[in-house]
């Protein structure tokens, strides 16, 4: 048995299968986000170990039959967090999120430095861990002294479980202190970012064992202590492992709390002004390229809370079939923006509001403007090279047809639902923990799930939809200059 723990924004899921990768069971165990000040988002990492334990005790409690039987974990989780230790492991503040945006002014700074984006492939963008770090430096200096290690959040879990700094290389790019194409830190961003490799955990592909689990740990969990422990990935490269999407042109649209649109690549290929992040990938020799916007998901649970629904209800007042582009615009930057924008201080709007407009209007608009935003997405990865032909659906968004529709249209590439399983994060970290434990090469292990069917674009309202998304693009810089 192999068990893939997913440390997600709003809780921690535990994925068990078995040698032939059939799901045995799936746990879960949820945590709170703290928001201080307006941009701040702050996690406890004490929060992440309770929810380990819990999903451990949910096992042996439902299954106790399996604790004896698991040989390998493997652990993905969000990105760019800054979880600072001291020398001695202790937690010296929160963790600050990915989505956490306080570092604005240190990115730019750090991003305009000569040579960054040549090296790392990437913007600073706001979210990243390196200008977390150079924040904390100017405004908690005292707890800066005291920092002897860095982790990620799920390196945090792996260094919980088994006593070892170590980081795997897709979360280890997504810092802005990796060069992406080396694979490996570089003296010259830590440097420029005031950082020490000591300070960096061992680099590992996502892949590899980085030791196993603690004595102590593996008596609480109930497991033994041999049980080994992958370097793991970033939770969207462990989403392109739960999928099968190791290669050029093979890649996924996740619609969750942000949305994603990723391919993979089989060589290093940056093209950081599109805005598109160029990342290794969990596998050896491989890469991906993905672009982010922040509020996929989150903009219709805003909506939600604000009509006090269901996101569920509201989507479903859509419909399964889309009828054409609607009059009322939203622009879905809730919290800012990264792909094509790069913009931390960019807000949200809708444009075109009549007397007459109702919930479903706002639905409609809502689903639209992610949409088109996702269209933003392809356009810069197409300006990276990238040559996506078909594209797999995961995350909440996907269980509405209405928007697998419309995005398979927006992107005119037919969009696949999976059958029915476990196809995400949590499935890619368990496959990891599989390879790490057994030695199985990744490209036999993480394969391509059953597709359930396949939604083609609308080709009768394609050009409607793309003249719909011209209006919505030329919107960003005149709702830029109004909130300047």
């Amino acid at each position: 048995m192999f068990v893939g723990l997913d440390l997600g924004t709003s809780g921690l899921r535990a994925l068990v299968i078995d040698d032939a990768q059939q799901v045995i069971c799936a746990y879960e165990a949820s945590y709170d986000t703290a928001r201080p000040h307006p941009g701040w988002s702050e996690q406890a990492p004490a929060d992440w170990t309770a929810a380990c334990i819990a999903v451990f005790d949910q096992l042996r409690a439902g299954r106790p039959d399996l604790a004896a039987a698991i040989r390998g974990i493997g652990v993905s989780g969000h990105m760019h967090g800054a979880t600072l230790l001291d020398k001695s492991g202790a937690v010296l503040r929160p963790c600050m999120m990915w989505n956490d945006t306080r570092s604005a002014d240190q990115a730019a700074r750090l991003d305009a430095t000569p040579g960054f984006r040549d090296i790392s492939g990437n913007i600073v963008f706001p979210g990243f861990t390196a200008p977390k770090l150079l924040w904390v430096a100017e405004n908690e200096p005292d707890i800066f002294a005291r920092t002897a290690h860095v982790h990620l959040p799920k390196d945090y879990l792996n260094f919980w479980l088994t006593g070892i700094h170590a980081s795997d290389m897709s979360d280890s790019a997504g810092t802005s202190w990796l060069d992406v194409g080396a694979r490996d830190w570089s003296p010259a961003l830590l440097d420029a970012s005031g950082m020490r490799r000591d300070q960096m955990p061992d680099l590992f592909e996502g892949t590899a064992p980085i030791g196993t689990l603690r004595p102590d740990i593996a008596a609480r969990l109930g497991l033994s202590p041999g049980v080994i422990v992958a370097a793991g990935a970033g939770d969207n490269a462990a989403a392109a492992c739960g999928i099968g999407a190791l290669s050029q042109g093979q890649g996924f649209v996740s619609l969750g709390t942000s949305g994603v649109l990723l391919t993979g690549r089989d060589s290093y290929t940056p093209n950081a002004a599109s805005a598109v992040h160029t990342f290794c990938h969990a596998v050896p020799g491989r890469w991906y390229q993905m672009g982010v916007i922040l509020s996929a998901t989150d903009s219709l649970n805003w909506l939600a809370r604000t009509l006090d629904q269901s996101p569920a209800e509201l989507a479903a007042t859509l419909g399964p079939a889309i009828g054409g582009p609607g009059r009322l615009r939203f622009l879905p930057y809730l919290s800012g923006e990264r792909t094509p924008h790069n913009d931390a201080d960019l807000r949200g709007a809708l444009i075109g509001l009549d007397i007459a407009h109702g919930p479903r209007d706002l639905v409609q608009a809502v689903i639209e403007g992610v949409s088109f935003a996702l269209r933003d997405n392809l356009d810069a990865l197409n300006s990276a090279g990238a040559d996506l032909q078909s594209l797999i659906a995961i995350g909440g968004g996907a269980q509405s047809p209405y928007w697998v529709e419309l995005i398979a249209t927006l992107l005119d590439i037919p969009v696949s639902l999976p059958a029915r399983g476990e196809f995400g994060a949590a499935l890619g970290a368990a496959r990891l923990g599989l390879c790490a434990a057994t030695g199985a090469h990744p490209d036999t292990v993480m394969t391509r799930p059953a597709i359930a069917h396949t939604i083609h674009p609308r080709g009768d309202l394609r050009d409607a939809y793309m003249a719909a998304h011209a209006a919505f693009s030329q919107s960003y810089p005149a709702i830029k200059a109004l909130q300047s």
